[in-house]
């Protein structure tokens, strides 16, 4: 007789209980990585597209390091993918340290331990690059560190997290509750005898509500002494509470960062300002403290009071042919000569001696010069 069997007349019903016919919904909402790897992964992609290089004598040189820190730090890693997770793990773990192998290669450490000393070299030992670990110890001379200097960040996020999680995760359970289908199944009789009665009963059960979740026309056989009936509150689903929670924990988050709320929305007013005040206060100190690191281990002291000095060229956020007009009152003025410009437009200088030279043009001349100048003509 099949399933049929199970639904015979008895009195008791404790079987029920027993049924997993209610999931409790997980509270583990992803929200503070979503909110972190928003507002990392944007950093990380704006100084990944960063030139690195030394300049000496006003000239660029281009050697190995060059090489190194714009296209391939080692063997696995292209430049951008290398300082991206350079940004990931300062911003992340409050610090982070690159070592260089053998071979020249420039490598991040997944870890290490750090040991500081007030009156001499701090050193860096068991230091761990994927699933390798250098049995010698690093001098502070030897490495690249970079530290974000602040420690409270963590905690901040995790403080967040709390908060806003536990609301976040409160909403996101109403709104489930919300339009959400309910079926109750009445049971007149039940001769279950053993668990695998029991299993049988709850494997129908669960077809039925298969069936009627995943099928646009679901077909419920009728049993007797089974009844299968649907109820719904009927109240209108909205994800704008569950937006703004996580809206709110993203602004600060970003606020956190120095980016501007509403660049990392995406909104487009004014959006050369909010792009000239992350570049600003959000990027600049980042590169700031990266080529200072870069000055202190690559280029020694008697050179660089010399002029020799790395350098870094970000990516712009206007483009040339904007400012072509500012470009020629700097240069009409006299205010800057050609290479200069091009120093400053990020180009290269050039061997032309005209490029050295600085013009004035009769607008920008004293009044009397213009009126001679008038008159010989």
């Amino acid at each position: 007789m099949g399933l049929l069997d199970i639904f015979k007349k008895n009195s008791e019903l404790e079987f029920l209980y027993d049924f997993d016919l209610i999931d409790s919904a997980s509270t583990k909402i992803h929200l503070k990585k979503l909110a972190i790897q928003t507002c990392v992964n944007m950093i990380g992609r704006t100084i990944s597209q960063t030139e690195f290089y030394v300049k000496k004598d006003k000239k660029v040189i281009k050697d190995e390091m060059y090489y190194r820190l714009n296209v391939r730090p080692n063997i696995n890693d292209s430049a951008n993918e290398f300082w991206e997770t350079v940004i990931h793990k300062l911003i992340h773990d409050n610090e982070c340290l690159i070592i260089q192998s053998d071979t020249k290669d420039l490598l991040i450490a997944d870890s290490f331990i750090h040991s500081e000393f007030a009156m001499v070299e701090d050193t860096f030992k068991e230091v761990k690059v994927k699933n390798y670990e250098f049995s010698r110890t690093f001098q502070m001379r030897d490495v690249l560190y970079f530290k974000y200097n602040n420690d409270h960040m963590t905690k901040l996020l995790d403080s967040l997290y709390t908060d806003y999680g536990e609301l976040f995760g409160k909403i996101v359970e109403s709104q489930k509750r919300k339009n959400q289908i309910r079926g109750i199944v009445d049971i007149e009789t039940a001769g279950i005898k053993n668990d695998e009665q029991q299993e049988k009963i709850q494997n129908y059960i669960n077809k039925v509500y298969k069936a009627i979740t995943e099928k646009s026309v679901a077909i419920v056989p009728q049993q007797k002494g089974f009844k299968y009936d649907e109820k719904s509150n009927g109240a209108s689903q909205s994800v704008d509470e569950v937006n703004k929670v996580t809206g709110g924990f993203l602004d600060q988050v970003a606020q956190a960062l120095g980016i501007p709320i509403p660049l990392i929305r995406g909104d487009m007013a004014d959006i050369e300002k909010l792009t000239r005040n992350y570049m600003t206060f959000c990027i600049d100190p980042l590169l700031k403290k990266i080529r200072d690191e870069l000055n202190a281990k690559l280029i020694d002291r008697a050179d660089y009071l010399n002029g020799e000095k790395v350098e870094t060229k970000r990516i712009s956020y206007s483009n040339m042919f904007d400012i072509a007009t500012a470009v020629d009152k700097l240069r009409s003025s006299g205010t800057l000569n050609g290479n200069e410009l091009r120093e400053a437009l990020g180009l290269e200088r050039v061997d032309d001696p005209m490029m050295d030279v600085y013009f004035i043009t009769k607008n920008y001349q004293e009044s009397s010069e213009a009126l001679k100048g008038g008159e010989n003509e």
